[in-house]
């Protein structure tokens, strides 16, 4: 059972909105913004076409004045543009719709597709395709049931995600949801026709509403926030949506003991900000964050294990696998990922690493995949970047503090 915190606190002196997701005593995600910034991933803008680099396929959209971003030229086939052309390609010049897909990360500008999406609790609707697709962890049963409620709905200009959550969806609220969805998409593609350039078509949702709409319900005990304006708030959202029964939301009031206190959200982002993490056995890992990927390490460290040397390593790399996807999760690290376990020789012990790390990694509303163990015995994992790490918000506003 998992439980769905709302609070504010200074994070290095800077007031923020957080979120965080609490499992069995654990801080598996959290996410902040500071109070008064607006997040521009997911808002669609018609934007203008800045140049391109056509030796690697790319090319650089402008949102606003003095903001490109990065779009990749291998998605013009799905571009819808704002006014008439007489060519096929994309031209410097041509305004698009976009939608930013990543945030800025590390001095490089943001993303953008045209691929649009307009996302909701269970489902999302999607420019890209025609069809419709499932969640790879809904069962048999649910892809079949759901697929029978949502592909009559199907009419070519539009395709369809059905996401986790849809599962616990009565067909009311799902075909409500798919109403709402569709509207918007539909205001989009009208506005954008008659829109000037740089203008913000659709705004990506308010912090608090786009992580419970991101949040497995399955197994969602409470949502509780300390805070009597995003209380109000998030009852309106759910008196409103009924999505999830509002039974679940709580108002936790206690002066003495701030609801970030009483969840150790602040030694949470010290674990964050911390490359090295200890394992209950004693052994721990070493996380770095390199400009081409994540380096972890395991180590044995303290652990004292009386069995002989391969079945000692073997329960540190489980254990390490289990605090790996945790961790991947909680500082939102991305891309390439190399996993130097230790060693072992016995081969059906690595197999099972593998398909132990695979396991804790589909429980990860962001999608991650194990590739393979090299030669070397490090094991190659990606996953899908949507927002930057965690460590580089914390470091942008410590640096604010500083200045």
């Amino acid at each position: 059972m998992s439980r769905l915190l709302f609070t504010k606190m200074k994070i290095h002196e800077v007031p923020c909105l957080v979120s965080a997701l609490e499992e069995a005593g654990k801080i598996l995600e959290l996410n902040f913004v500071r109070e008064q910034k607006k997040s521009i991933l997911g808002n669609i803008y018609v934007g203008q076409v800045q140049n391109l680099v056509s030796n690697i396929q790319d090319a650089f959209i402008q949102i606003q004045n003095g903001l490109p971003c990065y779009y990749s030229l291998r998605e013009q086939d799905t571009a819808i543009y704002a006014q008439e052309r007489t060519h096929e390609k994309l031209v410097p010049g041509d305004q698009v719709l976009v939608q930013v897909s990543r945030e800025a990360m590390k001095g490089k500008a943001p993303s953008v597709t045209t691929r649009l999406n307009f996302t909701g609790t269970y489902l999302v609707l999607t420019t890209d395709s025609r069809k419709i697709a499932f969640s790879s962890k809904l069962d048999a049963d649910s892809k079949e049931r759901l697929g029978a409620l949502l592909s009559p709905l199907l009419d070519g200009t539009f395709g369809m995600i059905v996401r986790t959550n849809a599962k616990e969806g009565t067909p009311e609220q799902i075909l409500q949801e798919f109403r709402e969805l569709k509207t918007r998409l539909e205001r989009v593609l009208s506005q954008g026709k008659n829109r000037r350039c740089f203008s913000l078509l659709d705004e990506a949702e308010p912090f608090c509403p786009k992580i419970l709409h991101n949040t497995y319900t399955e197994g969602l005990e409470e949502i509780v926030t300390d805070d009597p304006q995003i209380y109000l708030n998030l009852q309106e959202l759910l008196h409103m949506e009924r999505t999830l029964d509002i039974s679940l939301l709580r108002f936790y009031e206690d002066s003495l003991l701030p609801l970030y206190k009483l969840y150790r959200l602040e030694t949470a982002l010290e674990e964050i900000a911390s490359e090295k993490v200890w394992l209950k056995s004693g052994g721990y890992l070493v996380i770095q964050q390199t400009e081409a990927f994540v380096s972890i390490d395991v180590n044995s460290g303290k652990f004292a294990g009386k069995k002989k040397a391969e079945e000692t390593y073997r329960k540190i790399n489980l254990e390490a696998a289990a605090q790996i996807a945790r961790q991947l999760r909680l500082r939102n690290l991305s891309g390439i990922i190399l996993i130097d376990f230790i060693n072992m020789d016995n081969s059906d012990h690595k197999e099972e690493l593998l398909h132990v790390l695979q396991k804790y990694l589909r429980k990860d509303p962001v999608k991650g995949v194990v590739v393979d163990m090299t030669k070397l015995n490090i094991v190659e994992v990606t996953r899908k970047k949507v927002r930057r790490p965690l460590f580089e918000d914390l470091s942008e506003l410590r640096e604010e503090t500083v200045c």
